[in-house]
């Protein structure tokens, strides 16, 4: 009987490079339940997306473990993709919000046996401009933190680093006056912040992204958050997204499946909490069970 064929792709980098330490028992486990692992360390950005371009058709599964932005290679990689196969992820960076959405154990040896045990769960993929997010793009006050926070500061003190270094940001915050457009909708203002997710989670922070969210819906949930005139709206918007209540008119929030940013300078975007480059027009839409994610069955 022929194996099965895995490819095991991870960045030795991410989180505080603990894989090193349980690589033998993430393969050990892979072999168990059948599998031929070809091993491949990240060696540069874009390895991850350019093998799994290139190769992930030359087995029947593959499997990563890194933070959210290897995950995001290897979407990327598989949704470039005409023939695509299930992805195993093992969550190693110092965040990790799309495997708390999808449930996948912290443990990194139970995330290896879920990875060779569970089941396909087909998830939406947001495509933005042509490229590829798995669970969010967003601009805007603190979406440069985490690429401009230190590996080393984000192993040492996890998403709290992510809240520090944006703290610094705010006497210099800046808005962009904006267009967008989605449905029959249209608002236009000056705003702060803005985040299309497919998450129940950002930057660490539970149910930020609002409520029913759903993986599968094709449809992402959108926050935007307009520029505060005063210290008082600047309270109010804090203690809105604090407290988790949607009770201010400075946050839009709404579903959409797809939408359309217009802006007069060119604003930085992240997706994935990696740096998605500067644009003026974004057309941001949902690609309906996309990519399919090893999930436990019980999800």
């Amino acid at each position: 009987m022929k194996k099965k064929k895995l490819l095991f792709l991870f960045n030795p980098f991410s989180g505080k490079g603990l894989i090193k330490n349980k690589l033998y028992e993430i393969v050990d486990s892979f072999v168990k339940n059948g599998y031929e692992v070809t091993i491949h360390p990240t060696q540069r950005p874009q390895d991850a997306l350019e093998r799994v371009e290139k190769h992930a058709g030359e087995y029947h599964l593959v499997v990563c473990s890194g933070g959210d932005g290897t995950l995001d290679e290897v979407v990327s990689g598989m949704m470039r993709r005409e023939q695509k196969v299930p992805i195993g992820y093992i969550p190693s960076g110092s965040t990790n919000d799309f495997a708390c959405s999808l449930k996948i154990p912290k443990s990194m040896a139970k995330a290896a046996q879920l990875a060779v045990s569970g089941i396909p769960f087909a998830c939406d993929i947001g495509n933005f401009n042509g490229e590829y997010f798995v669970y969010i793009a967003a601009f805007g006050l603190f979406t440069d933190v985490s690429y401009a926070t230190s590996q080393e500061q984000k192993n040492r003190i996890g998403h709290i680093a992510y809240i520090i270094e944006g703290i610094k940001r705010i006497p210099v915050v800046q808005s962009y006056h904006l267009r967008i457009s989605y449905a029959d909708q249209e608002i236009e203002g000056d705003f702060v912040y803005g985040m299309i997710t497919n998450s129940v989670s950002a930057g660490g922070f539970r149910n930020i992204t609002g409520k029913n969210v759903k993986l599968n819906d094709g449809f992402f949930e959108v926050t935007l958050i307009q520029m505060p005139k005063n210290p008082h709206e600047l309270n109010e918007i804090i203690a809105s997204l604090t407290n988790l209540i949607d009770n201010t008119d400075l946050i839009y929030t709404f579903k959409t499946d797809c939408l359309k940013v217009e802006a007069k300078e060119e604003i930085a975007w992240t997706l994935d909490g990696e740096y998605g480059g500067k644009h003026k027009d974004v057309a941001i839409f949902a690609e309906k069970e996309a990519v399919e994610i090893i999930v436990d069955r019980k999800l």
